[in-house]
């Protein structure tokens, strides 16, 4: 499942999912696969995915650091697949706070985010 990195058209936001690709034992994430959303709960609350997910706000937001984008939300996500099978993942909501509210993000902001969540992946090891 790739990461997906959704521009919004009216306002200088973007969303990103990034559903894990392999386990992270040294975050207690073994299991990847599963058949219901809702198996999916216990492990988004677990101590480990809160470290994931608090490491990965602290790498973003060194990343990010001087850009003028902001993280909105930065939490667990449920990430459904095509073979009918749901994974954990991360769900972030990054805003540009110095663009106008109305407008769409700027290409050059753009790339910046695609980087920088390229950078996260790497960082983290989530590929």
């Amino acid at each position: 499942m790739p990461t997906r990195i959704v521009l919004e058209q009216d306002k200088p936001s973007a969303t990103i999912e990034i559903p894990l690709e392999k386990p992270l034992p040294e975050y207690g994430i073994e299991q990847l696969e599963y058949p219901t959303p809702r198996q999916i709960d216990g492990l988004l609350v677990s101590p480990g995915f809160r470290d994931l997910v608090d490491d990965g706000r602290g790498v973003l937001t060194e990343l990010l650091g001087g850009s003028g984008l902001e993280i909105a939300q930065f939490t667990g996500a449920i990430c459904p697949s095509e073979e009918d099978v749901y994974r954990p993942g991360l769900w972030i909501v990054l805003m540009d706070a110095r663009a106008d509210a109305k407008s769409a993000l700027p290409s050059v902001t753009k790339q910046r985010i695609s980087k920088a969540v390229a950078a996260l992946i790497e960082r983290l090891q989530l590929d």
